[in-house]
This record gives C-alpha cells, sequence and structure tokens, in this order.
C-alpha cells in the first residue's frame, strides 16, 4: 500500500455529537453522499451509525443500496436523481427518495409492493433540483390520488447563499418561498412527517432552519463550510478534522545545484540537495496545477517543498534539510506530523477552490483505514 487514507472515528464521532447538539430537538441527518465526502461511506457509516446518526443522506440508489447491504438499518434519503429504472431497487430496500418530477412521481405510483416514501425538494431561489410553483399543483393532485402508493415524508429546499455571507435577506426569502408551499401542502391536507432546510452552516448558525431535521454534511468531516461561518461559530463549536493523507517515500537521492526536476523542466534546485521520491501523483488527487513546485508536504515532521510538476503517479520533493530520510518513510499530505499541519483549507487555497472539492476529489480507490 503505498497510498492511503486514515480516519479518525473518536473525532467523526466528537463531531457528530456536537453539531447535533446544536440542531435539537431536530433530529439530525449524516450526509455521506459522494464517499462520504472523500472519507470513505461505510468507513464513516458505521461510526456514524453507533454515535446515533438518526439518518443516512447520500446522493444515489447504488451508495444506499451499498449501506443496506452493509447492516445499516437506520432510514436512507437519496438526495440526488434517482433514474426511472431504478426507482423500484430502492423502494424494495425502504430507501426513502427526493422527487421532483412528475415522471418520478407517476412511476412511483405504479409500483407493486411496498408503499414509495417521497421528499419533495421546493425551489425557493437556488435553481438547482426543486419543483417550483408552476409545476407544485400537479404533483399535490398526483401525491392526493396516490395516496395509497406514495407517502409524502418529507418537504425540504436548500439554501443557495447562508454560509458565506453575513446578511441573512436571501435565506429569508428562501425561507419564505418554502413556508408559502408548505401551506400549499397544508390546502391539499398533505402534512410531511419531516420539513428540513438546514444544511450544515445554517444548523451551526440559525436555529430558526432547523425544523425537524437537520442535513449535516461537511462539518461531521471537521471542516468548515466557510470561513465566515469558522469565525462566527468557532468560539462555541470545535470541529476535528478527520481525514490524514499519507504516502511513502519511494527513493531518496542526492542532485547537484542547477539539476532539472520531473517534466519540462520547470524547475531546477538552487543548491545542491537532497529529493525524494513519492509515489503519488495527480491520478491520486494530488493537484498538479496546484502543487507543482509551490505544494508542500510533511516529511520526519518538516514541510517540504514540492520540486517541479507533479506526474500522474509520482512527484518529487526537496527533502534537504530533514535528516536521515530513508526509502518507505511516511510522509503526509494532508493531515498533522510532529508540529506541523497541512489542511485541507491550505490545499484548496492553492487550487483556488473549496475544502469540499479537495477531499471528495482524492482518488475512491485509495484504502481508508478507520483508526
Amino acid at each position: 500500500m503505498k497510498t492511503w487514507i486514515e480516519i479518525d472515528g473518536a473525532a467523526l464521532s466528537r463531531n457528530f455529537r456536537s453539531l447535533s447538539r446544536l440542531a435539537k430537538p431536530a433530529k439530525t441527518m449524516a450526509v455521506i453522499k459522494a464517499n462520504a465526502y472523500g472519507h470513505g461511506l461505510l468507513e464513516t457509516a458505521h461510526v456514524l451509525k453507533k454515535s446515533g446518526a438518526a439518518w443516512f443522506g447520500v446522493d444515489h440508489v447504488d451508495e444506499a443500496l451499498e449501506l443496506r447491504k452493509a447492516g445499516i438499518k437506520q432510514p436512507i434519503l437519496i438526495l440526488g436523481y434517482t433514474p426511472l429504472s431504478r426507482l423500484s431497487e430502492a423502494v424494495q430496500k425502504d430507501i426513502s427518495l427526493v422527487a421532483y418530477n412528475l415522471d418520478t412521481f407517476r412511476a412511483l405510483a405504479k409500483l407493486k409492493g411496498k408503499k414509495a416514501r417521497v421528499h419533495v425538494p421546493i425551489e425557493t431561489g437556488l435553481t438547482r433540483q426543486g419543483i417550483g410553483e408552476v409545476e407544485l399543483d400537479l404533483v399535490l393532485a398526483c401525491l392526493v390520488q396516490n395516496r395509497g402508493r406514495i407517502q409524502l415524508e418529507g418537504i425540504h429546499t436548500h439554501f443557495a447563499n447562508i454560509e458565506d455571507t453575513k446578511s441573512r435577506s436571501y435565506a429569508d426569502h428562501q425561507i419564505s418561498e418554502y413556508k408559502k408551499a408548505i401551506g400549499k401542502f397544508e390546502a391539499y391536507k398533505l402534512y410531511p412527517t419531516f420539513k428540513h432546510t438546514a444544511s450544515t452552516a445554517a444548523s451551526i448558525l440559525y436555529s430558526d432552519t432547523h425544523f425537524d431535521l437537520v442535513r449535516t454534511g461537511i462539518g461531521l468531516y471537521g471542516l468548515w463550510p466557510s470561513e465566515d461561518t469558522r469565525g462566527r461559530a468557532q468560539h462555541r463549536l470545535k470541529l476535528e478534522p478527520v481525514l490524514s493523507w499519507k504516502t511513502m517515500v519511494a527513493q531518496v537521492k542526492s542532485v547537484k545545484r542547477g539539476t532539472p526536476v520531473s517534466y519540462g523542466l520547470t524547475e531546477r534546485v538552487r543548491r545542491d540537495s537532497k529529493v525524494a521520491v513519492l509515489p503519488i501523483g495527480y491520478a491520486d488527487g494530488f493537484d498538479r496545477v496546484a502543487n507543482s513546485k509551490q505544494g508542500h508536504v510533511l516529511v520526519g515532521g518538516k514541510r517540504c517543498k514540492v520540486l517541479g510538476r507533479v506526474c500522474m503517479n509520482m512527484t518529487m520533493v526537496d527533502v534537504t534539510d530533514v535528516q536521515n530520510v530513508r526509502p518507505e518513510d511516511e510522509v503526509v499530505l494532508i493531515g498533522k506530523q510532529g508540529k506541523e499541519r497541512i489542511t485541507a483549507e491550505e490545499l484548496a487555497t492553492l487550487q483556488k477552490t473549496i475544502n469540499y472539492e479537495v477531499v471528495t476529489r482524492l482518488n475512491w480507490d485509495i484504502p481508508r483505514k478507520l483508526i
């Protein structure tokens, strides 16, 4: 195993419990879509199950079925789109569905066997999945007509701009639109078991968004939804990074000053140097554009700069200032070693993106080890 990801189960559990306390009395859905934001679907699910997660949120039917196969019996909601051809699989395994077009509702009404449980997303201003005002009456009529086949389990929406602004004006507009839609449901005598709007940021910052259920995602993994959210809440909430990404030294070589390193001869060492070859690269998720010539890793508790271009499966780093570096010494790409730490946020800054993308793009084939 030349590269691996370690998942701190105790930190994950503490994050869940801290966020759940903020959400009470609402229940907490642990969102583990996209391989649990890169942290490992099953590894995280089992920890969160023991920690008391009331619900699990996934993106697609295969994630949900994998959880059922692994013995997860808690309610599961598929937050993404489920193809019509796969609706029956989900329903028969007691998996709840987000349904946001009439074709889905009509297909669910025709299924035999178990009653389908649906959550209806309301379009309030994100302009993503969601049912708008024009379509809503058609959906409501379909639900009334098919009460015996489709159970309205939830009504929800998703905020467009709640984590990176101090202004609540747009979120308040969305809540107002959401409440109008709930009124329409009630006019049809349709009452959901769960109303939910809050993502991690909303659940941390605004208790009036909690309703019956909060959908907690990025915060579970010890990552803040935004710097603004961190600044406003870190005095009352501690989040601990859960993921560490590691590799090892494959080779150490001594090179003379002026020697070029890696493809394109884009960088030459400025002194007689020791270069360590690492058996990871952009195929593993170590971003080529962001890290080439400027990224760092930790070796022997010290920061070591990436030299030249990151390759598909290899990366070279300067270990001149680290004593006694040998093949198979541990290297940290994300995480802590000694007194030094490299965070997902640091890599996100280099990549000009967000911490979400850094962790979710880690190659899914890399083994995840629960520690």
